[in-house]
């Protein structure tokens, strides 16, 4: 009966032990081994790859996509397929689905606090 009891004491406090946000921040930052965040930024916003000199000397700088807006579809599209210079990755329906999710949350906090920095004084 004790054993039981520690069992399920386990069980139960496992289940608050990662949130779905932290679930999905983790796989955005670190999904695998492959980051989604050296590519797309922090929130998604795009970010600068590589550059390098083309033969005609100019600077071209490869950046990752803003994919804030994309869909669910597109993004599981890219994750599945690959795109461009994004490689296939090998993650579940549930592992995109989460990643889309925290993308829409951290945006939807990051929105919410901009807007409450130009939101007129309230008294």
């Amino acid at each position: 009966m004790i054993v039981f009891g520690f069992v399920l004491s386990l069980e139960m406090s496992a289940k608050d032990f990662i949130t779905k946000f932290e679930y999905g921040q983790m796989l955005y930052r670190y999904p695998h081994g492959a980051s989604c965040v050296a590519c797309h930024g922090e929130t998604g916003e795009g970010r600068a790859i590589a550059a390098y000199t083309d033969s005609a000397g100019r600077l071209v700088t490869l950046r990752g996509p803003d994919i804030r807006k994309a869909t669910l579809e597109q993004i599981r599209r890219s994750v599945q397929k690959g795109q461009g210079v994004m490689p296939h990755y090998f993650l579940t329906e549930k592992e995109i689905a989460t990643i889309y999710a925290y993308l829409r949350k951290v945006n939807e906090r990051r929105e919410n606090n901009i807007s409450k920095l130009f939101a007129p004084n309230q008294r």
